[in-house]
């Protein structure tokens, strides 16, 4: 069963990060919504199974169930959902603002692209003229 979960996990986390990286706000908050179920998943498969409550005086410490899967899901179960409202508030702005959920290129990114890849033609030709001094004086 161990080892359904653990692919069950790893198909949640292929196909969340595969949404992750689309240009629909939309299919983004639905990919970080798979990650979280899977990093769930994987909490819960590392649990060592099925145990016995922790009662005092009922049975062997060494029977009882592991609670630190549990509450780390819990936990996690918490962020998740507090970072999905957090996208649905910034996917319902970005909409209510361009009537559209594509997560366009930044233009001061574009230039400072631009400005990097200029930089790097220049240093490339002095390093080229510098070569062919060189070569010149020997």
């Amino acid at each position: 069963m161990s080892v359904l979960l653990a692919f069950a996990a790893a198909f949640l986390f292929a196909t969340g990060t595969w949404l992750l990286l689309q240009r629909r706000l939309s299919r983004i908050i639905i990919g970080i919504g798979l990650i979280g179920h899977g990093s769930n998943v994987l909490l819960l498969t590392s649990s060592n199974g099925r145990g016995l409550p922790p009662i005092i005086d009922s049975a062997d410490p060494t029977d009882f169930a592991d609670p630190l899967p549990q509450a780390l899901a819990l936990t996690s179960i918490v962020i998740t959902f507090g970072v999905t409202v957090f996208l649905f508030a910034v996917g319902f702005r970005s909409w209510k603002l361009t009537h559209d959920d594509v997560v366009e290129d930044d233009v001061e990114d574009r230039f400072i692209a631009r400005r990097r890849a200029d930089r790097d033609v220049e240093e490339s030709e002095a390093a080229e003229r510098e070569h062919a001094v060189e070569e010149d004086r020997v």
